[in-house]
């Protein structure tokens, strides 16, 4: 049955889809013919994602190195999953819950709220699954992990898998290794979902903003002579103060300032550091006072180079607390609005003001932050609303900082100028949560922390000696940066959706009246960490009996006398403990992805087999959040690294190289691409574009050029089945056997064919080695469109048309052969066509997919008189139509050709392929003899050609066409030229606006070459 003329991708792609899956073609060691193996860790999307472009180009390069690696015959697997995503799965399951009016979260309880998240995941949470199966990705679909897998309340049949034991196990052991602590620090603090959140999950956008300036008056009316210069030391101001000016965009932070910093090399402030200055704000009578102190943090370029300190409430700010033992006071609650708990304001403010005078030693961080320094005219209110009032309260007081602004007189048109408070409107980078697109809020709370500065080093280690290797190698300085400055990380969420930390708290006990009595004091509680809560409570039982803790001791208790019938310490201790209710960061459970998918701590063949894992595809964006911690936690956990090579790549931007963003309606949508070019297009496209370190730039018009390129192949196939090169019997000769040439291949266009298809063999390996995808997938449209597709089967035809049976026999099955070797080679990349084509061409043994990849050599199969001979007549015919294009000679015009010089090999190539290269570069009468005058030169090894264009050409006329395009020219490079040697242009202008105009002017160059050539023939011919 003849093929259909075109092929249909969307009927097409399911149906093999289906096959590959039926068949096994995706399972773990799926065509191994070897001891290697090569695996791969897929980044597990989101549980609650959709496929957009970066998965995209991620996901095809993972699957054309796993397919490359399958049909070479290693043992391979492609590890698929998904992350169970805590932030982004607790808001879609409460909206859902929402939206159809059932209880809230806090309504329905923890455990009846887990039953909800799980129940959603069995409905919608394999939607990015499906999507990558579409885009063809080869996973070993059969063992798809998911991070939550195990879980105490996980269905059997919703997550097998032990992932959950994994991660509690790791805990853990951390934690009794002092490498896990609980702590106060600051963090991200989304007020809406009342959690910390990790930087990846923090956009920072620029906004509207303003900056306050006021005075903070000094202590005791003291004042100091303030004088400005400029850069010249001459005086521009000088005057006596009797305050420090302080600009700000949060003036609500003001209430927990600590400090007020100067530069120590600020001579401004020089006189009145060390001394005290209040805020001002809050009653009057209350107002506190704190010191002026110096650190390197201030910049005395801006604005007035004095700035506040409030250490719980900004992260710059946090560490110059830190560095001068500046206390740090939590004005807000866990929904960003003004704290409305603790003690009065007045009798707080007394106790800070004590810490500040020296007269109480510095109490701990949590006492610190448990004083509540809000007034209470503030206390409850929003911190948006609080800043208002904050404002107002200042400038009502008249301790704003006022600036003359001119104005004229609308009556007689007067100038004159009037003081008003000095507010600067600037844009400000502001912190908003991801999926809350509420604002985010420093914090100053308990957290759960990995001290990393304890597991880091290994992981330097394995990078600086070569055990992994990062791709691009510039990444690897932006590794070891992150790592050399590394932060304790904090692993603590206020979520329910998640691993639920596995520590459980029960009372203190201390010596009252010498009596063993249980405390509930926060200094005194004790933690019990455990992988179950029956180790918890073993743990408990213990820690109480060592301690001399009795049943007699529970008289006096009120606290367990209300809480508990029983009164016996066994009963206590399994109700009287109480387990932490954060989760953990997903980041710290997709830390241990590479061992907990393969069924760690269980030693299950997977794990002895394929860890360590061979190659980690995935962005720059997450080198530090992920990659570098699979890194540190692996080596603690399992003291190996998790794979040998880091392969980063950068965002996928559209056309112009513009970030693809909602707002600016240039997102594109790859299911939408697939529907329209078929997802081969699209891998083709997310191939070539992958340069490492490049740009990635998508451009659809560039997905619908490699979709006609699929349609190129099909149709060489399509031209070889109606020559019969896949009847049955077709394969009498058989091309090659062990990697040699057969001896039977007799004709040299054929001979040629065979070692162009082994060069490009060794061309694909070495870059697929090299992880040059793009490198890859430009010699293979090269060598399939232009050498098999145009010029083979366009040299192919004389044989086919006017051969012998035995040279149409050779042809048919030389044929036949390379276009199965364009299907094996294109297959990673373009696999759903390849597939296709494979069965429609033979009745096969086997899918495309589980074929073996060729290892021929080109030093066996290329024959260099064949190769020289067709490579020279593929160069005159090449050279004779960039002349005919350069001078606009008429297509269908046959012009003659003069033979003024050739040696003795140009002759017999000439005359072997005489017919062919008439016809494919239209030529009428061929002679020889001197170059007639008005001709252009045609150059070729061994010799010269002359082509005559005298009465052909309308040279005047030519000329003042390119003349006029090439003026035109002239200006669109000296405008590209003018922006790029601008150095404000490169400097101040978006990086990929720099590089669209450095990629144009380089097209601009590249025309002009082009044109500037062309005038070169022109003056040829006279």
């Amino acid at each position: 049955m003849a093929m259909e003329k075109t092929f249909n991708a969307a009927e097409a792609e399911a149906r093999l889809s289906a096959a590959w899956e039926k068949a096994g073609c995706f399972k773990a060691g799926a065509n191994a013919s070897r001891s290697e193996t090569f695996c791969i860790m897929i980044p597990p999307p989101n549980v609650t994602g959709v496929l957009h472009m970066g998965h995209a180009f991620n996901n095809t390069l993972q699957d054309i190195l796993i397919r490359w690696k399958r049909m070479q015959g290693y043992d391979t697997l492609w590890q698929p999953g998904t992350d169970h995503a805590g932030i982004a799965t607790q808001m879609v399951v409460e909206r859902q819950l929402m939206e159809t009016q059932q209880p809230k979260r806090t309504e329905m309880g923890r455990e009846k709220f887990l039953e909800k998240v799980w129940e959603w995941k069995a409905e919608s949470g394999g939607t990015i699954i499906n999507q990558l199966k579409r885009l063809g990705a080869s996973c070993d679909y059969s063992r798809e992990a998911f991070t939550m897998s195990g879980a105490p309340n996980a269905p059997a049949d919703v997550a097998d898998g032990n992932f959950h034991d994994a991660v509690i196990k790791v805990f853990v052991e951390m934690y009794n290794k002092g490498y896990i602590y609980r702590g106060k620090r600051l963090v991200n603090w989304d007020p809406h979902f009342e959690t910390a959140i990790s930087d990846l999950e923090v956009e920072n956008i620029e906004t509207p903003g303003h900056m306050w300036h006021f005075k903070y008056p000094l202590a005791g009316g003291e004042t100091y002579e303030y004088v400005e210069k400029d850069e010249d030391g001459n005086v521009t101001l000088r005057e006596t103060r009797d305050y420090i000016s302080i600009a700000t965009t949060r003036p609500e932070t003001m209430l927990g300032d600590g400090a007020v910093a100067v530069h120590p090399d600020d001579a401004r402030y020089a006189p009145i550091v060390g001394k005290l200055c209040e805020i001002p704000v809050g009653p009057k009578e209350h107002r506190r006072l704190i010191p002026i102190i110096t650190d390197e943090y201030p910049d005395m370029t801006f604005g007035s180079g004095a700035v506040k300190i409030t250490g719980a409430h900004d992260f710059n700010d946090y560490e110059v607390a830190k560095r001068g033992g500046i206390p740090m006071y939590s004005l807000m609650d866990t929904k960003g609005a003004m704290r409305a708990d603790g003690k009065p304001y007045a009798e707080e403010a007394e106790a800070a003001q004590k810490i500040a005078n020296g007269d109480v030693p510095m109490p701990d961080e949590a006492m610190i932050a448990a004083m509540n320094l809000v007034p209470e005219a503030y206390r409850g209110l929003d911190r948006f609303e609080a800043r208002k009032a904050v404002v107002q309260d200042i400038t009502d007081e008249g301790l704003a900082v006022m600036h003359s602004v001119p104005m004229i007189d609308e009556e007689d048109g007067q100038e004159s100028s009037r003081l008003e408070p000095y507010v600067e409107s600037k844009p400000i980078m502001q912190p908003f949560g991801d999926r809350s697109k509420v604002v985010i809020e420093p914090m100053l709370t308990d957290q759960w922390f990995v001290d990393t500065s304890q597991i880091v080093q290994p992981a330097l280690d394995a990078v600086n000696d070569g055990r992994t290797r990062i791709m691009p190698e510039g990444d690897k300085k932006v590794y070891f940066h992150w790592l050399e400055n590394i932060e304790p990380w904090c692993i603590s969420r206020q979520l329910w959706w998640g691993h639920q930390i596995p520590v459980w708290y029960g009372p203190g006990i201390i010596n009252k009246s010498g009596k063993l009595t249980l405390s509930w004091e926060p200094q005194a509680i004790q933690r019990f960490c455990a992988a179950s809560h029956q180790e918890a409570e073993a743990a408990a039982k213990s820690y109480y009996e060592e301690t001399g803790f009795s049943d007699d001791d529970f008289e006096g208790c009120p606290e367990v006398a209300s809480q508990h019938e029983s009164q016996d310490l066994e009963s206590f201790v399994e109700l009287g403990i109480w387990r932490d209710p954060d989760v953990l960061d997903t980041w710290f459970s997709s830390g241990l992805w590479p061992i907990g998918t393969l069924g760690w701590p269980e030693e299950t063949e997977e794990y002895k087999k394929y860890f360590p894992t061979s190659t980690l595809i995935t962005g720059q964006d997450i080198l530090f959040f992920w990659v570098a911690r699979m890194m540190m936690m692996q080596l603690a956990v399992v003291d190996e690294v998790p794979f040998d090579t880091v392969y980063l790549h950068g965002l996928v931007r559209d056309a112009k190289g513009k970030k693809m963003s909602k707002s600016t309606g240039n997102v594109v949508d790859p299911l939408d691409i697939i529907d329209e070019f078929g997802a081969d297009a699209l891998r083709f496209t997310n191939a070539a574009m992958a340069s490492l370190g490049g740009v990635l730039k998508l451009d659809t018009q560039r997905i619908a050029g490699y979709r006609n390129f699929g349609t190129k192949l099909w149709n060489a196939v399509r031209f070889a089945e109606l020559n019969e090169c896949f009847a049955d019997g077709g394969r009498q000769h058989g091309v090659c056997t062990d990697g040699v040439r057969d001896v039977h291949i007799t004709q040299t266009v054929n001979k040629w064919i065979i070692g162009e298809t082994a060069k490009v063999r060794e061309t694909v390996d070495a870059a697929l080695e090299a992880y040059r995808f793009n490198d890859a997938a430009d010699a293979l449209y090269k060598f399939v469109w232009g050498k098999v597709c145009d010029w083979y089967v366009e040299l192919s035809k004389p044989l086919f048309y006017d051969g012998s049976d035995a040279q149409k026999a050779e042809t048919r099955e030389v044929m036949s052969w390379v276009l199965d070797q364009c299907m094996i080679m294109l297959h990673p990349t373009m696999p759903f066509i390849t597939e296709e084509l494979w069965g429609e061409t033979y009745k096969r043994d086997e899918l495309l997919a589980v074929t073996d990849w060729p290892t021929y050599q080109a030093s066996d199969l290329v024959d260099e008189n064949a190769d020289r001979e067709m490579n020279w007549v593929i160069t005159l015919i090449e050279s004779v139509r960039s002349a005919r294009g350069e001078m606009n000679v008429p297509a269908s015009l046959e012009v003659p050709l003069v033979q003024v010089d050739l040696d003795d090999a140009g002759r017999t190539a000439f005359a072997n392929n005489e017919a062919l290269i008439k016809k494919l570069a239209r030529l009428g009468e061929v002679s020889t003899g001197e170059a007639p005058k008005g001709s252009v030169s045609i150059p070729v090894a061994g010799g010269n050609f002359a082509l005559p264009l005298a009465g052909i050409v309308d040279v005047s006329a030519e000329k003042a066409r390119l003349e006029k395009s090439l003026a035109k020219l002239a200006k669109e490079l000296g405008g590209l030229r003018g922006r790029l040697n601008n150095p404000k242009f490169v400097a101040s202008a978006p990086d990929e606006v720099v590089a669209e105009a450095k990629e144009n002017l380089a097209a601009r160059e590249e025309e002009e070459g082009k044109l500037k050539a062309a005038l070169a023939r022109l003056a040829e011919l006279g």
